[in-house]
């Protein structure tokens, strides 16, 4: 389906998933330290044999589109459920699985991603499994539950392809002032 964009000005044939290529976890093992404390494959990571993370999707719906847009993530498991994917990674007979999301997603700061409560639902067939967050008041929580419009699902695509200097610019200017006054409320 061909799709003019009102982000960039340009036509669109198909919109991509946008993904994170290791859970947050990993980022804060040094790089010197990661081949002795890290096992990684593109689909699962374990990190000193006590924290595990296996790669899912979030699907957000998108409104007057036939395909949802995909957020690729990272959510924690316990170490059985870990164990019981890596042996059946490609079934659909396992799970779902509690999990904590692990990967910060920059378009939805200040609102952190990391930490909201998720489900980990198996597919098999080759297919990640799909990430389903508790029910919550997070921006995140909201697209995934109420979707979106197909402007603001490539508008997650352009904010994921700035530089990152540009991708900071505009989370700063969501961000409250550091010397912002509450209002008050009138009293009557």
């Amino acid at each position: 389906m061909r799709f003019h964009c009102g982000v960039c000005g340009q036509d669109h044939d198909e919109l991509p998933d946008i993904g994170a290529d290791y859970p947050d976890h990993w980022f804060l093992v040094p790089e010197a330290e990661r081949e002795r404390r890290v096992e990684y494959c593109a689909d699962a990571c374990a990190v000193d044999g006590e924290a595990f993370y296996i790669r899912g999707v979030i699907r957000i719906p998108v409104h007057d589109h036939p395909e949802p847009f995909g957020w690729g993530v990272w959510v924690s498991q316990k170490k059985e459920n870990f164990g019981e994917y890596m042996k059946a990674f490609d079934s659909a007979e396992i799970g779902p699985f509690f999990g904590w999301l692990s990967t910060s997603i920059a378009y939805y700061l200040p609102d952190a991603t990391t930490h909201l409560k998720t489900k980990a639902h198996f597919q098999g067939n080759g297919l990640r499994p799909v990430i389903e967050l508790e029910p919550s008041d997070h921006p995140l929580a909201a697209h995934q539950r109420d979707g979106v419009s197909l402007t603001t699902a490539w508008d997650f695509v352009h904010f994921a392809m700035l530089p990152r200097e540009e991708r900071q610019k505009r989370i700063d200017a969501r961000r409250p002032a550091k010397n912002a006054k509450p209002k008050r409320k009138e009293r009557k």
